[in-house]
């Protein structure tokens, strides 16, 4: 099968200059329907992304953070075009690729990349790794400068793999290898956009920093700009410019990194920075609170009225659970979407809370400072604990002499002959013994 070189004819707009817009999503929906019966018809949908908008600018870093189920993963592969969109508009460099057929994304695919986030079914197992990442080059139609080979080659060597490792299968590497060879792989083209889904979840903590350093020096080389989704609050604070708070499907807060973590305004957004570890061991013993939400996530099939937050949210009133609210401004470079922000003027001042509202989170202290009475305490545990060891000592001295006498007892009833001769010889103890 030969394989069709890229056509001259296929160029997109001119490259967006660093601080420019490069990606502009605007009321992105991805609702995947659900079907029942005998004629499969459609009885309801899941809206895993239900009206989104961003942009991303070229040269920075936007970090998406959520729980798992609110559509992190399924935004990044519409953004990438590996899903239809159901509505909303996604515009790369200025050009409309909402609904490009597969001629049409075809020379897209080369400025635009991604990292999935399973390293065990993103590769596929009959080929090897030379294979998997110099697939790109061979469906694009480039021949890098000496050949595939080196080229794939140089780039196990950038990711932190034995170029010898060319001629192995997939099946031989552990997780963090295989995440390694997607890296590389997305990487293969010099892409613009880089989508990474969960970059660094499969690898040991003493390898995501060196994978995160890695992506920072591939942004700064080569002018990449990412579009990172991950869990881990911590990695996000270090590698992103911006970060994109996403729940059930919506953006609730869009800030730059110092101000997010700093004064976050939405409430989902202060209970998850709530529960993010400092390691500082200065710290230790201080007090923190932690405010653990009661209940569990929404179904995205059948959504809560008004704010998607309100049934979980400790500020909730009647507004909340008839009108939705708009993400809008409200200091600079920091966006969210909610009635009653926090560290921000309130949206619907004078609304009494709703009585529910009252218990739906619990507020956890944890780190408590330890308190004058405790060494008194220690001291006053210790005697008892000294009186034990001492009395433990004495019962031991009395079991080794009770010991020793019953040893010197038995050696002289044996050499006084009170004791029978078995068969090989031995002395055996009588039964009345």
């Amino acid at each position: 099968m030969t394989i069709p070189a890229q056509s001259k004819s296929a160029v997109l707009t001119k490259e967006a200059a660093p601080g420019e817009v490069l990606l502009k999503v605007s009321g992105l929906q991805k609702h995947f329907p659900i079907r029942s019966g005998l004629l499969k018809r459609q009885t309801g949908s899941v809206k895993a992304v239900d009206g989104i908008d961003f942009d991303v600018r070229s040269g920075e870093t936007l970090g998406v953070v959520g729980e798992s189920g609110c559509g992190k993963s399924t935004m990044g592969r519409l953004i990438t075009r590996l899903l239809e969109p159901t509505g909303g508009t996604v515009e790369f460099e200025g050009r409309d690729i909402t609904h490009l057929g597969v001629r049409g994304m075809r020379p897209m695919r080369r400025d635009v990349q991604m990292i999935f986030q399973d390293p065990y079914s993103s590769l596929n197992p009959r080929h090897t790794v030379g294979g998997i990442i110099s697939a790109p080059f061979k469906l694009q139609g480039v021949t890098p400068e000496g050949g595939i080979k080196k080229e794939v080659q140089r780039l196990l060597s950038v990711v932190g793999l034995n170029p010898e490792h060319y001629n192995r299968y997939p099946h031989e590497f552990s997780g963090g290898q295989r995440q390694r060879i997607g890296i590389a792989r997305a990487l293969a083209l010099n892409p613009k956009l880089v989508v990474a889904d969960e970059p660094v979840s499969a690898l040991d903590v003493s390898i995501q920093a060196q994978v995160v350093n890695l992506l920072d020096d591939l942004q700064q080389e080569l002018g990449l700009t990412y579009v990172i989704i991950a869990h881990d609050l911590s990695v996000i604070r270090h590698v992103s410019d911006r970060i994109a708070v996403m729940y059930l499907g919506k953006i609730v807060e869009l800030a730059d990194r110092k101000s997010l973590y700093a004064a976050p305004m939405h409430p989902y957004t202060k209970a998850l920075m709530s529960a993010v570890p400092v390691p500082d061991p200065k710290r230790r013993g201080m007090k923190s609170e932690r405010i653990l939400l009661k209940g569990d996530v929404p179904s995205p099939i059948s959504p809560p009225s008004g704010c998607r937050f309100h049934t979980r949210c400790w500020k909730a009133t009647e507004v909340c659970k008839t009108q939705e609210p708009v993400l809008v401004e409200l200091k600079p470079g920091q966006q969210v979407a909610c009635h009653h922000p926090e560290n921000a003027p309130d949206q619907a001042p004078g609304e009494a809370v709703l009585p529910e509202a009252r218990e739906s989170i619990e507020v956890v202290t944890i780190g408590e400072t330890v308190t004058a009475e405790a060494p008194a305490a220690s001291e006053a545990a210790e005697e008892p604990a000294v009186a034990e060891a001492a009395e433990a000592a004495e019962t031991s001295e009395a079991s080794e002499a009770s010991e020793a006498a019953t040893a010197s007892e038995a050696s002289s009833e044996a050499t006084s002959g009170e004791g029978e001769s078995g068969p090989d010889g031995t002395v055996q103890e009588s039964t009345d013994k």
